[in-house]
């Protein structure tokens, strides 16, 4: 019996022990990263007296950051932007070690007032957090949509939370409204900002605003394919060897299953893809989003070249000057000019007004330079003009180096000051109860005329529209992953629901008709429907019974052909569209 005892004693050891030593070490490891980033947040900031923090989903927060950090060094201090998701933000007030040291947060509202993707840990720990922030000085710049009912409310609530923790707010709120003129909000604020920091830390401009680069050129002549990026958005070779979890960094190449036009009349193009997930693992819900991440069209690009002067296939590295700064590339290096104009760089919209100012130095005809510099000043004139010859214009860098012939900025600098190319969100029109292996997306392709008498394109509905099922034989593939989204049915199902969806609004109702027409084949309830599209005539109302979920709806005088989005009992959806040009 004592035999058996030790016998089960020591085979019992031998199971636990692993599990005790992967514990410990498990915790081992915890404690040295968590030692690590309590560490490297202070050293990555030594030296720095502005760090500018932002909280972005479409990149246009990272963008006005990159633009305040520039600036500081024009007040003789050093700044640097950072994504609040690298650092522990509970070491924040570890800045009051820096002599003259301010927090500035750039931070955008993304859905019913959430913050963005990278801001949410940041976001969370400011709501839980109790830590004495005195000492710590701050100011806010928030970015939103006035036509949403939270308007600014991250950006509100780091603003007021900051202060209550006791940080020292040396510059009021500022304001972006992207409904109206974001970029004139932000300039607006930022040309009463620095005065106060001035004023506030007894510091003056060093002279004349000149314009500064932040990256190095490097010309690789004699370098390994395998070490050059053709894409991917950061791991190289990502997309040749896909590794799950996909997200925003690591996207799932969809193959394209299905690529069809919808309506058989009207001048607009609607689409409908169906994106093939199979053995992905990705998941998703009815009213998530599926992002893409679309390419420049390639005649765009090829002018660019063009107008430059430059080789597009030269292998390039464009690295920052400053070694401490975790940001070491502005896109993935080291890669063509081609590959960062294609897949990178934004160069469909129009530039905003740091752009304009920094190329200005490279005009030969005075009247274009003091026109540039003019439309990216904070004056009153400038500023309609600005408004006037770019934005209503729809001039893209394309069109305003074909319109100002002497501008011969070098295409590295050009490269350095282009904003990234985004994703693009699409409301995802299936359901994953009838669809599980496959996405599909419902959008409208945008083309349109300027006032300039130039056909501007969509960059992603248009890319998308090429995208046949098969490329010389070879399957086309979409580069994609899933954003989560609370825009959600009822839990009930047998609660009544009226959706409202103007133009291609439509499309995460699709995936709500399927989902509630498989729930009622399942014998899980059923309830009635009141569907309405927009038109230009007006909104045409009609009830569909639970028994059939029969829709018919009225819409902008497009008719769809035979081939109908289809619920599993037939469903048919015949839509209208009222989409705005300027989107994609």
């Amino acid at each position: 019996m004592h035999n058996y005892i030790l016998m089960n004693t020591i085979l019992l050891s031998l199971v636990l022990l692993p599990i005790v030593l992967f514990c410990y070490f498990s915790y081992y490891i915890f404690l040295k990263h968590l030692r690590y980033y309590c560490t490297y947040f202070a050293s990555s900031l030594q030296n720095k007296n502005i760090v500018v923090f932002y909280g972005s989903q479409t990149g246009t927060a990272e963008e006005f950051s990159n633009r305040l950090s520039k600036d500081a060094r024009r007040y003789g201090m050093k700044g640097m932007a950072a994504d609040p998701e690298e650092y522990d933000m509970s070491e924040l007030s570890r800045l009051t070690e820096i002599e003259n040291s301010l927090a500035i947060f750039c931070m955008a509202t993304y859905g019913e007032g959430d913050p963005t993707d990278n801001a949410q840990e940041f976001y969370e720990w400011l709501q839980e957090t109790n830590n004495s922030l005195d000492g710590v000085n701050f100011a806010v710049f928030a970015l939103g949509n006035k036509t949403y009912e939270h308007y600014n409310a991250t950006g509100k609530f780091v603003d007021k939370r900051l202060a209550e923790l006791g940080a020292s707010r040396i510059f009021d709120l500022g304001m972006g409204d992207d409904d109206g003129n974001l970029e004139e909000d932000f300039v607006s604020w930022r040309e009463q900002f620095w005065p106060a920091v001035s004023e506030y830390f007894g510091v003056e401009a060093t002279g004349e605003d000149c314009s500064i680069r932040q990256y190095e050129l490097v010309v690789h002549n004699d370098i390994d394919v395998n070490k050059v990026y053709t894409g991917e958005l950061a791991r190289l070779k990502s997309f040749e060897i896909q590794k799950p979890p996909f997200d925003s960094k690591n996207p799932f190449l969809a193959p394209v299953a299905t690529n069809r036009k919808l309506n058989k009349g009207g001048t607009r193009h609607l689409m409908h893809l169906e994106l093939d997930i199979s053995g992905s693992k990705i998941r998703y819900d009815s009213g998530d989003h599926v992002a893409v991440y679309p390419m420049n069209d390639t005649s765009m690009v090829n002018k660019l070249g063009e107008i430059l002067g430059s080789d597009l296939d030269t292998v390039i590295s464009l690295n920052n000057l400053d070694e401490e700064s975790n940001k070491k590339h502005p896109f993935p290096c080291p890669t063509t000019y081609r590959t960062a104009l294609t897949h990178y760089l934004d160069i469909s919209n129009p530039p905003r007004t740091n752009v304009l100012y920094e190329i200005a130095q490279y005009a030969t005809d005075p009247k274009d330079q003091e026109n540039l510099r003019k439309m990216a000043s904070s004056s009153a004139e400038g500023k309609a003009m600005y408004h006037s010859w770019v934005q209503e214009s729809r001039r893209n860098i394309v069109a305003i180096l074909e319109d100002m012939p002497s501008l011969q900025p070098p295409i590295d600098h050009l490269c350095e000051l282009l904003p990234r190319l985004q994703a693009r969100y699409y409301s995802i029109a299936s359901s994953a109860k009838v669809h599980p292996n496959s996405i599909h997306i419902c959008a409208v392709v945008v083309e349109y005329e300027t006032k300039t008498g130039r056909t501007n394109k969509g960059v992603a509905t248009n890319w998308l529209k090429n995208k046949v099922v098969t490329d010389n034989g070879n399957k086309s593939s979409v580069p994609m992953y899933v954003r989560k989204s609370q825009f959600r049915l009822p839990f009930k199902a047998t609660n009544p629901v009226i959706m409202i969806g103007p133009g291609t609004g439509i499309a995460p109702f699709m995936g709500f008709i399927q989902e509630r027409a498989w729930l009622k084949q399942k014998g899980k309830g059923a309830c009635s429907f009141y569907f309405c599209t927009s038109s230009l005539e007006g909104t045409r109302r009609q009830a569909t019974s639970a028994s059939d979920l029969q829709l018919r709806t009225h819409g902008g005088g497009e008719e769809l052909d035979d081939k109908r989005e289809e619920t599993p009992n037939d469903t048919v959806v015949q839509e209208g569209e009222n989409s705005s040009p300027k989107t994609d």
